[in-house]
């Protein structure tokens, strides 16, 4: 009997145990399939800051299993770790295989708001990618005509070449962008899409105009005036005043009275506030206002 009591004792404790071993080696990964051991291993590396192991697991893991459920979490870890170490026309193609192969993931928004980061990084950036073409300056050339020539802003060329004032030189190569920007203004959604020959370029909240006063149809964009004057009743309300609801930034549609523009308003942009313009955050209206020439076209849909 004793003998029976001793053999069970031993047989549920190497049970209770085994069970153990289990449990941490699920947590662990151990056990797991092979591709999140690896996603599992990545983890504790990122968190040990070793991203050099983190990004060689990473790599491993999509390389060797591009179909898997657990792949989309590490184009979206792996697209982090080259944005971070400035890589990011890699990080911009992980996160467009994420959102073409896995359409259902539940990192689609937040891949989508990453790539829109690294699309305006990139613009921005010397790098040229393939969108982009390289302009060599010739005697007597002006940033203006450059700028206008290409379909494209002073701004743009001067801040994706690190120029610091509008001085160029014969011989000197320029990244200048290729194709054409557009927007959609979706009213329902509140949002703006940037699109350059018809890809995403990057998603921006905005706010329409307070009771469906924003117009439908299709506009272009006539005028760019930083720091504006906004006209009140007869006022004059110079830009740097805090009663100046325009912010920053205007651009103008051909629809007289309406445009997009900034705000100087501290309420969630979201909110319906305006008198039928498009309203955006100043940082935003000034980074699209960068872009966005002359003879944009504007759809705003419901």
């Amino acid at each position: 009997m004793r003998r029976q009591v001793i053999a069970g004792t031993v047989a549920g404790l190497v049970l209770v145990s085994g069970v153990g071993i289990i449990v941490l080696g699920n947590q662990q990964g151990i056990f797991a399939e092979k591709e999140k051991q690896l996603l599992t291993a990545a983890e504790r590396a990122e968190k040990q800051g070793d991203w050099v192991q983190a990004q060689t697991l990473l790599e491993e893991m999509i390389a060797t299993f591009p179909d898997s459920p657990w792949t989309d979490d590490g184009l979206l870890r792996l697209a982090l770790i080259y944005r971070q170490q400035q890589k990011l026309s890699e990080a911009r193609k992980l996160c467009q295989t994420l959102l073409d192969k896995f359409p259902q993931s539940s990192l689609g928004e937040q891949t989508q708001t990453l790539l829109g980061q690294i699309n305006i990084a990139l613009l921005f950036s010397p790098v040229v990618a393939q969108e982009d073409s390289i302009y060599v300056v010739r005697s007597g050339d002006t940033l203006a005509e450059i700028a206008q020539s290409h379909k494209t802003t002073v701004d743009f060329v001067k801040r994706s070449n690190a120029l610091k004032n509008d001085i160029i030189r014969p011989g000197q190569r320029l990244k200048v962008p290729k194709g054409l920007f557009s927007i959609v203004v979706d009213k329902s959604q509140r949002q703006l899409l940037l699109t350059r020959d018809g890809q995403f370029i990057k998603l921006y909240d905005i706010a329409p105009g307070k009771e469906n006063s924003t117009p439908e149809g299709t506009f272009k964009i006539i005028n760019r005036i930083p720091n504006p004057v906004w006209y009140a009743q007869g006022a004059v309300v110079p830009p740097d005043s805090p009663e100046n609801v325009l912010g920053t930034r205007w651009l103008g549609f051909d629809k007289p009275g309406y445009g997009i523009h900034g705000t100087v308003e501290m309420i969630p942009i979201m909110q319906q506030q305006s008198a039928g313009c498009v309203r955006m955050v100043n940082s935003d209206v000034e980074e699209l206002f960068t872009i966005i020439p002359i003879g944009t076209e504007v759809t705003i849909v419901n």
